[in-house]
Parts: C-alpha cells; structure tokens; sequence
C-alpha cells in the first residue's frame, strides 16, 4: 500500500473515531430529548417537574418516610389470588419480607392510648367501633368526649363507595406491620409467566381496550399484527380522556416501579454481602428509545403524569391534615408535633407548583354517562388493587400493594373535593375520612414517585459518563 493511501485510510479511520465519539456522545442527549417538553393532557413541562422536585418536594419527602408514622405499614400479603393459583416465586432470597415485630411498633400506631374509651370498655359493640376508630391512629388522648363520639360515629360510616383499592383487613390475624425502611424497594429476580401473568391480567384486562385493537397493551408482552407503533397511540388519543388517563397511570406506575428495580439492582454478591446499584444496562433495556422501538420514552412521560395526578391530591387534601384535630399519632409527643410540621410543609409546597393537572376536566360531561364511567373507572382500578395479591414474590407484592392503594387513595381525593371543602374544624368528618393505612400509602407511594423522578436524573448522568 502506498504511503499516501496509507494516510488516506488513517485519515478516514479518524475520521470515523471522531463520528463515533460524536454519535457516542449524542445519544444521551437523545434520552433527553425524548423525555421533555410538555406532557399531554396537561399544561406542564418534564423540566419544571424535574427542577420542583428535585429542589423542593424530594428532600422533604425522603425525611417524611424515615418518620415513625410513615415508616410502619400493616399489610396482609398471606391473602390468595382471587383469580388463579399462584406459583410465581423469586429467585433470589432478597425477595423475602421481614414483619416487624409487635415489640417494635409504636404504641400509638398498634393500638393507641388506653385509656382512650374507658366509659365503653365493657360494651362489645361499642369497644369493636372504638378498636376500628384506634386503627386510624390519626387521634391522640386529648380528645373531649364529643369529639370521641363523633370519632367513633366516623368509624362506623361506610365509605366503601369512595375507595378505589380493595383494602386489607388490618384486623385480620395475616395481617402484619412491616419496616418499609427494611425491606426497601429493589430487584429481587421476580420475572417470567407469573410476572406476565400480573401485567397482563392489569393491561388486557383492565384498561380500557376495544377488541378491534389488536396491540397488546401489555409492553411485556410481543406485539402481534400490524397494528403497532405510531397507529397505537393514534387510537390511545381517540379515547376520551378518561380512559387515557388511565392507562397512563397503569403505564407510569409500571414505569416507576421498573425504575426503582433498575436503580437498586443486585449487582453482584460475594461472601454473602450483596452489592446493590445502578444497572444502566437494565435501564437502556427498559427505556432507551432505540431498544424500546420508542416505547421507553413514552413510558418515562406516563412517569410524569402519574407524578402530577399524585401531587394534585398531596395539594387538595391539605385542609384535611391542617386542622388542629388530626395528629399523626404514634405516642412521642414531640416527634408527633415534628412530623405534622414536615408534613404541612410539604403540602404547602405542593399548593406552590402552578401547574396542576385539572382533575374538573374529567368526568364533566352528561352528568348520568360521567356518573357511570367514573364508578367504571373506579371498579377497573379496584379489580388492578385485588391482583396486587396475585403478586408471586412477597417484597414485590408489598411495594405493589402499597402504591397501588396510595394511587387509589390519590383518586379517592381527587373526587372527593365537595367533602374536603366541608371538613369541620374541631370533630372528624363522616362524609371524608382516611384511615391510617391510606395515609401512609398516600405519602411512601408518592415518595416513591419523587424517587422515580430523582433517579431518572442520576441515569441520565451515568449515561453520559458512560459514553
């Protein structure tokens, strides 16, 4: 070869390193750019999101979950599927959830003051509605009769009608307190039919789907015909928005809790200590553009929108949390007064974001057709909360059944905003009311979200360091 071609092809070489390093380089930009600008439905950017939370609501949210109120989840996870047999396992022991011991709970939170109702202590029915009222533990001991009475009236008052998650029965001799800052979050194998079974049963099943469209909604599962890709979401944004609200919900609560597994990943374990982090190849397999046919993206913006359904709720439900009778009751007076103060604060940052998604615009067309696809859309969701319990490996039905019930909580206030506004000042409402469990649903689920968001970021720089 002469020496001119010699430098011809080490010219063209360089040339091909440079372009290379350039594509190398754009292609955490084009994660970016897949995943900005504003979000449909709605009239919100992604980086006002990112920026709000980042600065705002995340750093708060993180302390709010090491509180003792909120840290402390009661849960059945021995309940059996209500619509197969369940087989699923994990495959690695990390799946297992370790209850807290009775011991450790509380007081305030198992059982509450007792002294609370001693006037009815020999009454069974009456110690049976003050044993319900105990288990809200929103109440402290400095409650004047009256307001006991009416405390126990709330108790009574069937709200069934307003839940959009099957709850557990905290009764219930299955039913245990479980540390939610030891048994976090985080890859624990589970995956294969029993795992498709679940998201297929939630994405076929319950959301709402024509049979003429022969996609699967499921994005676990391979797509079929030709009816794929861009005509997909073309019919996705010929439903009313009702229906595609819901969708995007199921699909940026998928979203998020693929997150979490991706950014808390077992990998590696030697001499028994496992090594838990980022997986940024998990993560480019899940939501990379090129690797997702375009779905990932997508999927990361639902994030998004769950994000602000939840954060509305957070916003309208603070006239619940800012009268002086509730009190997140876990026995130590002044940590009690701390975390109502943390929790205040948050709320007062959530009212601040000025651009909320307009839950009015849902459900407001013919009053008697809106009446019935909003108790539709409630039975759907209901249906998704009952398969949380089909969930085969223990930590993934945990962190399932809570966001579940906390996105569920999210909806309840959203459509409950008559019964907000009416909430007497001195005495608990009959007509609005959460239990303890919703409460503590409600803020980890959200915080979860917050951690979703939070961790897209890091991803985003890995990437980059990464090329």
């Amino acid at each position: 070869m002469s020496r001119g071609a010699r430098r011809a092809g080490a010219g063209q070489g360089a040339a091909a390193a440079v372009q290379l390093l350039v594509s190398l380089s754009f292609l955490p930009r084009v994660v970016e750019a897949q995943v900005v600008g504003v979000l449909d439905d709605c009239l919100c950017d992604i980086t006002s999101i990112d920026n709000f939370n980042t600065y705002k609501i995340f750093p708060k949210i993180k302390q709010l979950q090491e509180r003792d109120y909120f840290r402390y989840y009661k849960v059945n996870l021995n309940r059996p599927c209500p619509f197969w047999a369940e087989d699923g396992h994990c495959s690695i022991k990390d799946c297992h959830v370790e209850p807290c011991p009775e011991s450790k709970i509380p007081f305030g939170i198992k059982a509450g003051p007792s002294n609370k109702y001693l006037k009815v202590a020999n009454n069974t029915k009456e110690l049976q509605d003050c044993e319900q009222a105990n288990k809200l533990g929103a109440i402290n001991n400095t409650l004047s009769n009256q307001s006991k009475e009416a405390f126990i009236d709330w108790a009574r008052y069937d709200d069934s009608q307003d839940h959009f998650c099957e709850l557990d029965d905290e009764r219930s001799p299955a039913a245990q307190y479980v540390d939610l800052l030891l048994n976090p979050e985080r890859y624990t194998g589970y995956k294969g039919s029993s795992a498709w079974r679940v998201w297929n049963s939630i994405y076929e099943e319950n959301c709402f789907k024509p049979r003429s469209v022969y996609r699967p909604l499921n994005p676990l599962a391979p797509s079929r015909g030709e009816d794929d890709g861009e005509s997909f979401y073309t019919w996705l944004e010929g439903l009313c928005l009702e229906k595609r609200v819901f969708y995007k919900l199921i699909s940026g609560l998928h979203a998020s809790i693929n997150l979490h597994l991706c950014a808390n990943y077992l990998l590696e374990e030697t001499w028994g200590k496992p090594s838990w982090g980022h997986n940024i190849k998990e993560f480019k397999r899940r939501f990379d553009p090129v690797e997702t046919k375009g779905e990932g993206p997508r999927r990361l913006k639902n994030l998004y929108f769950l994000y602000l359904i939840e954060l509305r709720a957070l916003s309208k439900v603070a006239p619940y949390f800012e009268r002086s009778i509730v009190d997140l009751y876990t026995g130590n007076v002044e940590d009690d007064a701390d975390t109502k103060s943390l929790l205040l604060s948050i709320f007062q940052d959530t009212k601040s974001f000025p651009m909320h998604f307009d839950e009015k615009s849902m459900f407001a067309g013919n009053k008697k057709g809106a009446k019935s696809l909003k108790e539709e859309f409630r039975l759907h969701f209901k249906n998704i909360s009952r398969i949380m319990d089909c969930v085969g490996c223990d930590k993934c039905r945990l962190w399932g059944k809570l966001q579940t019930q906390g996105l569920g909580t999210a909806l309840k206030i959203l459509f409950s905003e008559k019964e907000i506004q009416k909430l007497p000042e001195n005495s608990p409402s009959k007509g609005f009311q959460l239990t303890r469990q919703e409460i503590v649903a409600l803020l980890n689920a959200f915080g979860r979200l917050s951690t979703s968001i939070r961790e897209l970021q890091n991803f985003k720089v890995l990437l980059q360091h990464s090329r």
